[in-house]
C-alpha cells in the first residue's frame, strides 16, 4: 500500500471545476503515502502544479483521438512510473474506461466502473424509466428536432423551460428568442436531439454515493445546494438527510445494481414531492464534502477496485457546511515548459 500510484483525471481545478482534486485530496487523507498521478488534458490545468498533492502529471491524449492512443499512453505511465489504480472522473473519458475495463484490470490497473448500460442511464432520455423505477419524479420533458417541435414544447411545458442537450449543457429560458438560441448553440455543439423541459420550483437537492455493483453501497452523502455559479456549480451546500431522497438512493442502487460512483440531482418542491434532474455516473466536483463530512468515498471505491471491502457506515452530521473558494499559488515556468514539451512533469 505504501507504493501505490493511482491515476486521477478532472484536475482542471478552474472556474467549472472537475472532480480530480477533491478525489486526490480525499485519497491523501486516507492514506498520505499514496501517490496521486494526475491525468491533464492540457498543460494548464492546476493540478499539475500542486506538487504537494499530485506528484507526476501526465498529458493524455482526448478519448476522442481512438483507444489505441489512450491504452498506450496509460501501459507507458504504468511501465516507467507505476499506476497500480485508475479513478476517471469526466464524462467523455468514461465510455473508453469501461469498454476497456477489463483490458486494463488484466495490465495491472485497478479500476471500478458502471456497465456500458448503467452508463447509458445518465442520457436525459432515460431519466423517466429511472424515476418511475426509484419511486420519485421526474419534469415534463418534450424531445425536439426542429424549430416546429421546438414551439410545440414550449407551449407544453410553459416558461420559463429549460433547454438541454442529451447528455451536456441545459439553459433556462425566458421567451421563444432566448429558446431558438440555445437550442441553436446545443445542436452546433451536440447535434441532435434537444430537450425542453418543464421547470419545477424547489430545493436543489443532491446525493453522492458508491454502487458495489450488487444492489448495495459503500454510503452516501445528501446535500442542499446554498449557493451555486453560473455554470452551475455548488459554491456552497449544507448536509441534510432527506428521507425521500435517500429511499431513491437505496432504490436506484439496488434496481440497477449500479457499480462505481454517482450522483443524483434533484429538485424538492414545498409540496414535498421530489423531481429527478439529472444523474451523473461517476463522482462530482464537490465530492471531497463527503470526505470531510466522515465519508471517505473515493477511498472506498479504492479498496473496491483493489479487491477490498470497504466500509459500509456512512452516518454523518446533518447541517456540516461546504464552501469552496479560490486560491492561488506561484510556482517554476519550468513545470509548464516540461509537460508542454515532453508531456509529463
Amino acid at each position: 500500500m505504501r507504493d501505490l500510484k493511482v491515476g486521477v483525471s478532472g484536475i482542471n481545478a478552474v472556474d467549472n471545476p472537475g472532480p480530480g482534486v477533491g478525489v486526490a485530496k480525499s485519497l491523501k487523507e486516507w492514506n498520505k503515502d499514496i501517490r496521486i498521478v494526475g491525468l491533464a488534458y492540457d498543460a494548464m490545468e492546476p493540478g499539475v502544479y500542486m506538487k504537494w498533492l499530485i506528484e507526476k502529471s501526465y498529458l493524455m491524449p482526448y478519448p476522442s483521438q481512438g483507444a489505441d492512443a489512450y491504452l498506450q499512453r496509460l501501459l507507458y505511465i504504468k511501465e516507467t512510473y507505476g499506476l497500480d489504480a485508475v479513478i476517471p472522473t469526466l464524462d467523455a473519458e468514461l465510455p473508453l474506461y469501461i469498454e476497456y475495463a477489463d483490458y486494463l484490470r488484466d495490465t495491472g490497473i485497478a479500476n471500478f466502473l458502471p456497465t456500458k448500460e448503467q452508463f447509458r442511464l445518465r442520457s436525459k432520455e432515460r431519466l423517466p424509466e429511472v424515476a418511475e423505477k426509484i419511486g420519485v419524479k421526474v419534469p415534463k420533458t418534450v424531445s425536439v428536432i426542429d424549430y416546429k417541435g421546438l414551439a410545440e414544447a414550449l407551449n407544453e411545458v410553459g416558461y420559463p423551460a429549460m433547454i438541454k442537450g442529451l447528455f451536456y449543457k441545459a439553459y433556462k429560458v425566458y421567451n421563444y428568442q432566448e429558446a431558438v438560441e440555445k437550442f441553436n448553440a446545443i445542436v452546433s455543439e451536440w447535434g441532435y436531439p434537444v430537450l425542453v423541459q418543464q421547470v419545477v420550483n424547489g430545493e436543489e437537492i443532491n446525493l453522492v454515493g458508491v454502487g458495489d455493483g450488487e444492489g448495495g453501497h459503500f454510503g452516501f452523502l445528501n446535500i442542499k445546494k446554498l449557493w451555486i455559479t453560473q455554470l452551475g456549480k455548488v459554491w456552497t451546500a449544507v448536509t441534510i438527510k432527506n428521507h425521500k431522497m435517500l429511499e431513491a438512493a437505496e432504490n436506484f442502487v439496488s434496481t440497477f445494481k449500479w457499480r462505481g460512483g454517482f450522483e443524483l440531482e434533484c429538485i424538492y418542491t414545498p409540496e414535498g414531492e421530489l423531481y429527478l434532474i439529472e444523474i451523473n455516473p461517476r463522482f462530482p466536483a464537490w465530492v471531497y464534502f463527503a470526505t470531510g463530512a466522515g465519508i471517505n468515498l473515493p477511498a472506498r471505491l479504492l479498496m473496491a477496485a483493489l479487491g477490498e471491502e470497504p466500509p459500509r457506515d456512512w452516518d454523518y452530521e446533518v447541517g456540516k457546511l461546504y464552501i469552496r473558494f479560490t486560491d492561488d499559488f506561484v510556482t517554476d515556468m519550468g513545470i509548464f515548459q516540461k509537460i508542454s514539451t515532453l508531456g509529463e512533469v
